[in-house]
This record gives structure tokens, C-alpha cells and sequence, in this order.
């Protein structure tokens, strides 16, 4: 079933049509973004169970963009009504001309051309099975205590077992001369925490599943819940690794960390027009292995990142960073992409209607290959296999990264041996480490549990992933 949009962005766009065409009177150029949102996040662990709205789901409000001939300024409110539109107009006019005439000692007024819009007209909506808001909470609330209950019967080592779910139904709406676009997306996450302790030593193991849909993604987790609590308790037997370079086989999660943090910061090319990201120097040049090809954007997937249209009303692509090791392109907004001379690729996005749109990540990820699992496995004779990707922090400037995993599963002559190391850091430099990518699986998983932040803030939803790898990398 399609997502139904939001009455009140339907019952409010006359108002705002009446807005744009008032400023376009006055502005060549005038844009606005108007959003409606809702989500909630549950919780349910031994000791609480938890319901609550989040003010980062949350929200209704709106974006005016206009261009006054040389540079572009932005106006966001959260009132309207044909009431108040002298009132808007004038806040927008004096809020522009008071930046204008104001600006800070050394910093300099740019000059940027008009943005240039095809006309577009369309009303489009993602799909769902299960509705979370008319599943309602106490059914999913039950669904995740039977979870939690299920893991901390599993064993009387499994001391708790925190499940969790959160959604957001968002609608959005882009106004300008030639675009007149609507969108509404929900997405779903879960997860599933299981804590097993031997004695004073506690270790944990984590799942997280999400869906571009409804609460239908409820049944990943309820089929995942043994083998959470299965891992956890083996964990108890995890040894320290011993530093050192080692041949390793990545899962798709980690993976998708290695994407994400590795080379996904690295190309957003907002950071090519501060002159922090070493990949601008590398464009057209080899940066990976063959075998790697990679993707970013909203239409490269469905996941909790996919969309239509970016908020800057640039429509949703499929952009192809990496092509058989060789560096292409980066991601963009609008601004940044006009600063470089470049075509934006969608990657415009707001945390919310207060905040700047930036150049993010969307839906990251590499493309599989030819090589099995067993093969890539059979192929190591001193090595590991790395589950259950924790964080990570790259350095886009320098290109080094730092993640962390919580699982190493020792490999000897072909064979995994039973044996656990935990918890890892992975280290390198991210030439060396994509050059080295030898094996690549055919299969492809994408994972949206979290939220990315911008330089630890500016957080948007997120997808990453990607085959099973073979690589060098080092551990520690």
C-alpha cells in the first residue's frame, strides 16, 4: 500500500503557492520546502518499557529560498496563513537585506548564477505492509517484550535484552516556478541488545534490522532473537587479538561501515569546497580495487534513506562514485555542486526545516561480484571474518579510518575454527585498504540503523552496505 500524504500540507499549499508567486514579484529565483513529520521511538528492556515521541522525527515548518540576482539566503518559519503573508514577506525581505548588509569582517559575499529548473509536476509515495501508527503501540510493545523475554529465557547467562523499534512518516512539498513536487516516505527500524555475564565479565551482541516500509519489519528481529543471545553468551569465550595486518572477509555491515566512513565522507563534495577532503585530488584516478564499484543516492536503493527529491528540490539519482576502482564523481548539493561547476546528484539534505541543507550520504553501498562465500573463506589461511560493525570516525582530509567491530571469527587453513576475538579496531589508510579488496560476493544487503551526523550534528537517516569482501586490513 502506498504512504497517504499529509492533509495539512495538502490543505496548506494554495497558502504557499499564494507566497512563491507574491516573492517571485520581486525574486528571479524562489523556492519553497514545506515539511510534515511524526515518529515515535519504543523501548523495552528488563527493567522499563518506554514510549515517546522524538522532536528529531517530529515537526512541521518551511524553507524559502530565494535569489536576489548574485547569491541565495533562506528564510525558515513554522506559522502561516494568508494572514500572515505581508507579514512573512516583509520578515523575509528584512531578515535578506539585514545579512546582506552585515556580514562578518573577512568573510566575503559570493556570486552564483541562477539555478536552472526543468519544469516537474508529480505527487509520489513509498510503500508499506504494516502501518506502525494503526498497528498501534501496545501491539508493538508486545512484539518487542515477547522478544526481550524470549532472549533472557534463552539462557540464565543472558542477564537482559533490550529490543527497540522507532519509525518516521514524513511528507514533503516543493514549490518553485517550475516545480511543483510532493513526497511521502515511511520508514522502520528495530533492533535487539543481548547482555550475557560470566561472573563480573559482561559482553553484549547487537542486531539491527530496517526497512523503507511499516512495522512488517518487527518479524526480522523476532527471527533473529536466538541467535543475539547464541552470540552474546559465545562472546564470554572472546579473546583479545593480537595486533597486526591480517586477510579478512567483511560482512555486509561492516562493509557498509567501511563504505560509509571509509570513502562515503570523503566524496561529499561540500568538503571539496572547504578544501577538507583528499578525494578531490583523486578524481579520475584509481582508488580501489577493480572489483570495487560504488553508489550513493536516493535511488540507488530502498532503504530508510530513499526518497524522491532531496530538499533542495533536486530529484533522487543513483550516483556512481567508484567504477571498477576508479574514481568518478562525488555527491552534492545544490550549492556546492554550482560553487564546482557540477551537476547536483540529490544529496541535499536538512535535519529539519531549521537547519542548512548539506551534502549527505543517502543509500551507500559497493556492488557485489562473482565470489562465493565458502570460497572466500577457503581461500584464507591466517584470518578473520568480521561481524557487528560498533562505530566509526574518518579522516576524509587525511583519508584514514578508525571503526570499530565487536567480532573476529579466526580462520586457519580454509576454516573457521570456533574461535572469537573481540572487541577489534580497524585501522588504515583508505587507498590501501579499497587496493586491497581481492574477493567480492554476489550478494547485496543494505542496513539503516542509525542516523549520520555532520561534524556531530545535522543528523539525517542513513543506509549502507554491500557484498561480503575479502581485503587486508589491519586490526587491532
Amino acid at each position: 500500500m502506498k504512504v497517504k500524504a499529509s492533509e495539512y500540507l495538502r490543505t496548506i499549499k494554495p497558502v504557499l503557492v499564494q507566497l512563491r508567486d507574491r516573492l517571485l514579484e520581486s525574486y528571479p529565483y524562489v523556492s519553497i520546502l514545506a515539511s510534515d513529520s511524526t515518529g515515535k521511538n519504543y523501548s523495552v528492556s528488563k527493567t522499563s518499557t518506554s514510549v515517546r515521541m522524538d522532536s528529531t522525527l517530529c515537526g512541521r515548518g518551511f524553507v524559502v529560498k530565494v535569489y536576489d540576482g548574485s547569491s541565495y539566503a533562506e528564510y525558515s518559519f513554522n506559522e502561516i496563513g494568508e494572514d500572515l503573508l505581508e507579514e512573512i514577506e516583509k520578515k523575509i525581505q528584512e531578515s535578506l537585506r539585514s545579512l546582506s548588509e552585515e556580514l562578518p569582517e573577512g568573510v566575503k559575499r559570493s556570486c552564483y548564477a541562477m539555478l536552472s529548473e526543468e519544469e516537474v509536476v508529480f505527487s509520489d509515495s513509498t510503500e508499506y505492509e504494516l502501518d506502525p501508527q494503526e498497528y498501534g503501540d501496545e501491539a508493538i510493545l508486545k512484539e518487542l517484550t515477547e522478544a526481550s523475554l524470549e532472549a533472557r529465557a534463552f539462557s540464565e547467562k543472558i542477564i537482559d535484552c533490550q529490543t527497540y523499534a522507532s519509525f518516521q512518516k514524513y511528507s514533503k512539498l516543493f514549490l518553485s516556478k517550475n516545480r511543483d513536487m510532493e513526497q511521502t516516505v515511511l520508514w522502520m527500524t528495530c533492533g535487539i541488545a543481548a547482555m550475557a555475564s560470566r561472573g563480573e565479565e559482561i559482553k553484549d551482541c547487537y542486531r539491527g534490522f530496517s526497512n523503507l516500509g511499516g512495522a512488517e519489519v518487527l518479524t526480522r528481529l523476532k527471527a533473529n532473537v536466538a541467535e543475539v543471545a547464541g552470540v552474546a553468551i559465545e562472546l564470554l569465550e572472546s579473546e583479545p587479538i593480537t595486533p597486526g595486518e591480517y586477510d579478512c572477509i567483511c560482512t555486509p555491515e561492516v562493509t557498509g561501515m567501511i563504505v560509509h566512513e571509509a570513502f562515503g565522507h570523503g566524496v561529499e563534495m561540500d568538503m571539496f569546497v572547504k578544501k577538507r577532503a583528499q578525494a578531490e585530488q583523486f578524481v579520475g584516478k584509481q582508488v580501489a580495487s577493480e572489483l570495487v564499484t560504488m553508489h550513493d543516492g536516493a535511488a540507488a536503493g530502498k532503504e530508510v534513506a530513499s526518497y524522491f527529491f532531496d530538499d533542495e528540490g533536486v530529484l533522487a539519482k543513483d550516483t556512481i562514485v567508484i567504477d571498477h576502482g576508479i574514481l568518478k564523481a562525488g555527491i552534492s548539493d545544490a550549492q556546492s555542486a554550482m560553487y564546482l561547476g557540477t551537476v547536483p546528484t540529490g544529496n541535499g539534505r536538512r535535519e529539519s526545516y531549521r537547519r542548512k541543507a548539506y551534502t549527505r550520504m543517502t543509500n551507500t553501498f559497493f556492488e557485489g561480484g562473482k565470489d562465493s562465500l565458502s570460497d572466500m573463506i577457503a581461500s584464507i589461511q591466517n584470518g578473520f571474518l568480521l561481524e557487528q560493525a560498533e562505530s566509526g570516525m574518518e579522516d576524509p582530509k587525511n583519508w584514514g579510518i578508525q571503526c570499530m567491530v565487536a567480532i573476529a571469527r579466526e580462520i586457519k587453513d580454509g576454516k573457521l575454527t570456533g574461535k572469537l576475538y573481540s572487541p577489534i579496531v580497524l585501522t588504515g589508510y583508505v587507498p590501501d585498504l579499497l587496493q586491497s579488496i581481492s574477493m567480492v560476493s554476489g550478494e547485496v544487503e543494505l542496513g539503516g540503523g542509525g542516523f549520520c551526523g555532520k561534524g556531530y550534528k545535522e543528523w539525517v537517516k542513513v543506509s549502507d552496505g554491500g557484498p561480503y569482501i575479502k581485503a587486508r586490513i589491519r586490526l587491532g
